[in-house]
């Protein structure tokens, strides 16, 4: 019981943190098409909190995926690598180990 409740927590932040991917990737769309006024120090602060939360997991992927010039893969990669994670813990919980 106390493995299935640690797997739930940690798919919860897995959850987190894949929303938080995709909010900086809509901001940083938003930015590059100048819909989001940059000028804006709530703005910049909001852009510069989620950078420096998904940098360190970002950084790693970005190190191995090859350069595919202006567009970045690496939310997509981290997305998919933490939803397989979130399978894995579920099914370790689910099977009792």
């Amino acid at each position: 019981m106390l493995l299935y409740t640690i797997v739930q927590m940690i798919d919860y932040l897995i959850s987190v943190v894949s929303m938080v991917v995709i909010v900086q990737f809509v901001m940083g769309l938003l930015i590059s098409f100048n819909v989001i006024n940059t000028s804006n120090n709530a703005v910049i602060a909001i852009w510069r909190a989620l950078n420096a939360i998904l940098e360190p997991l970002l950084a790693p992927i970005r190190r191995f995926m090859p350069n595919t010039g202006a567009i970045d893969f690496s939310p997509m990669v981290l997305i998919v690598l933490l939803n397989l994670l979130s399978i894995l813990l579920r099914g370790i919980a689910a099977s009792g180990y």
